[in-house]
């Protein structure tokens, strides 16, 4: 996600680096190369010629131009300005002073409202309430269907509404908030209908919808690889239906980034949340900080640890720590790592909110295959106790039982018996026993 625009954000910053002192000259420069940044990356051109000015004025100032550290200065400046370009502050969505809260979702058919509506649903429901998912859209029944096919896999209610109720629709509405309040439903999220373009007939069906239902929030689910288009829709949603947060789903895919960088500015609507990935797990409350950290290679590791806190189990971690002390980490310890990779995403996922400096840099030109970490766990699997508690065992026949069993060739055996075998030499280096020195 935005891997092109934050190589050449990075760059501009290398080259003032470089400089030592800011100058106008160097500075104009410096801009010049953040601009295409920004117009390559298909940001909205006032979003660009408003950044390009704040940065300027502030970078210039006086005080920034006599400090120690101008660059660093400027620095700041380039990421406080994203940060606030991105909506500056981390916004929850809104709590209706009377239950049920209602949220109401908008946007163009194949951006991914109806999963982005079961993925929300998922997130209340962690967080201990219980959601109500409902489509109306009152000219295509079927999308009941999907719906409830996610509320199915998910445990999460679908209220079925009839052919019959979708003619009424503000008999079937009042017919939804007594159903909730009789059964404590809490929040109650409603997706509604899209089309492959903005027309008149749309537009009127979703203001009578909103006028009907009287939601907490109007949220426009937008798809982040769509770009400008993405803006485009989402003002149209805004003046003529009025919405009051906005969903970016795709931000996992190739996004040049346009989206997520003008949205906020031109709609004037803050970005609540993100979709990462097709996972119903993969939504996640957007912090316009970290995500500006990001862009400039700074990191975004205090999301990485949210998201390990959330999917690790932290008894089982704490043991295996222990084992790496006693330097008895065994492969089924091992298994048990990567098993705990995979809830956390793919390695590319994790890399992406690692600073971009030092070691991070070396990593992310290595082309990782997620898929190797499900051939190792299945690996593994076919070894018996013994084997996993003392690969010595492991002489040729055994290897070749284990490939059978596993369905890898004897080759991907060896590279794991191999890859254990550096790990387990890193482990006996004092760095390493020195940093397990500082875990719990």
């Amino acid at each position: 996600m935005l891997d092109q625009l934050s190589a050449r954000l990075q760059k501009a910053i290398k080259f003032l680096r470089g400089e030592g002192k800011i100058t106008e000259k160097n500075l104009a420069e410096a801009l010049r190369m953040i601009r295409l940044a920004f117009l390559e990356a298909d940001v909205n051109y006032r979003v660009v010629k408003t950044f390009e000015t704040r940065i300027k004025e502030k970078a210039l100032n006086e005080q920034v131009l006599e400090s120690l550290t101008p660059v660093q200065h400027v620095i700041k400046i380039v990421r406080d300005e994203l940060t606030q370009i991105l909506g500056e502050n981390l916004h929850q969505l809104k709590i209706a002073d009377s239950p049920p809260s209602i949220y109401m979702l908008v946007g163009l058919q194949g951006v991914g409202k109806t999963t982005t509506a079961a993925k929300l649903a998922l997130l209340f429901k962690k967080g201990g309430k219980l959601p109500l998912l409902v489509s109306l859209d009152l000219k295509r029944p079927a999308a009941q269907q999907q719906l409830q096919v996610l509320g199915s896999q998910l445990s999460v209610e679908v209220f079925n509404l009839t052919p019959r109720d979708l003619d009424r629709p503000q008999a079937a509405i009042e017919k939804i908030l007594s159903s909730a309040r009789e059964h404590k439903f809490d929040p109650i999220i409603v997706d509604t209908a899209g089309r492959l373009h903005i027309d008149q007939e749309l537009m009127s069906e979703l203001k009578m919808v909103k006028d009907y239902l009287n939601p907490t929030e109007v949220i426009y689910v937008g798809d982040a690889m769509t770009g400008q288009d993405a803006v485009k829709s989402a003002q149209e949603f805004a003046e003529k239906v009025g919405i009051e947060a906005i969903i970016l789903t795709k931000l996992d895919g190739d996004a040049r980034g346009g989206a997520a960088l003008s949205m906020t500015m031109v709609t004037g609507k803050p970005i609540k949340y993100i979709g990462v990935g097709e996972k119903p797990n993969q939504l996640e409350l957007f912090h316009p900080d970290r995500m500006a950290s990001r862009i400039l290679g700074m990191g975004d590791v205090l999301s990485l640890i949210e998201k390990a806190e959330e999917v690790v189990d932290k008894k089982r971690a704490e043991e295996i720590a222990r084992r790496l002390r006693r330097e008895d980490f065994t492969l089924e310890d091992f298994r048990e790592q990567l098993r705990q990779i995979r809830k956390m995403g793919s390695f590319s996922q994790i890399l992406s909110h690692m600073p971009g400096g030092g070691v991070f840099k070396n990593l992310r030109k290595i082309n990782f295959d997620d898929q190797k970490i499900i051939h190792f766990e299945a690996i593994i699997n076919s070894m018996t106790p013994k084997e996993r508690e003392n690969p010595r065992l492991i002489n040729g026949s055994r290897r070749r039982r284990i490939a059978l069993g596993s369905g890898r060739p004897v080759s991907e055996v060896n590279q794991l018996l191999k890859q254990y075998l550096e790990m387990k030499k890193v482990m006996k280096k004092p760095q390493f026993k020195k940093l397990l020195s500082n875990l719990p």
